[in-house]
């Protein structure tokens, strides 16, 4: 008798243990539909841009993670780092445009890889505008609710030599 209700301590406890456990381990992640996948991870890229556009910082965050980082300009830029870069020019005077164009889409589940040619222009304050093109690609994660972007590349294409 005593053995029986020391063991069925043993797995009362062992089972209170593992629920307790169990209560405390994430929810597993499901997957979005990749269909709508697709669509909303090129519609957080454009959300991004008109972020940056307009300075609007709370658009900047519902686009990007909490860890985001960026490479850009030959530099990194962690949080809101770039974000304020966009703001000082603005306040200079520079508007910047930006399109993303044909974006390529790769998803896996709750992640996702975007590549694409961004093509806009540059019009400092003082100058002339000239029209740029860059080669983007950002990682993005979904949080459970939404995409967000945790990491983004930029390189500009050079314009082409003219012939002499």
């Amino acid at each position: 008798m005593q053995r029986t209700k020391i063991a069925l301590a043993a797995l009362a406890t062992a089972a209170l243990s593992a629920c307790a456990h169990g209560a405390a381990a994430p929810a597993p992640v499901s997957c979005p539909a990749p269909d709508s996948a697709i669509t909303e991870v090129a519609q957080v890229m454009r959300d991004m841009y008109t972020a940056l556009t307009k300075d609007d910082l709370d658009g900047w965050h519902a686009a990007i993670t909490k860890d985001f980082f960026s490479f850009d300009v030959g530099k990194r830029f962690d949080g809101d780092a770039l974000f304020d870069v966009i703001k000082t020019n603005h306040a200079k005077g520079t508007v910047y445009v930006w399109t993303v164009n044909d974006p390529r889409i790769d998803v896996a589940c709750d992640m996702a890889l975007i590549t694409y040619v961004n093509t806009g222009s540059v019009t400092p304050s003082a100058g002339a505008t000239r029209n740029v093109s860059w080669l983007e690609s950002a990682t993005m994660k979904h949080d459970g609710q939404r995409w967000r972007i945790s990491f983004f590349h930029s390189t500009s294409v050079p314009e082409p030599v003219r012939p002499q």
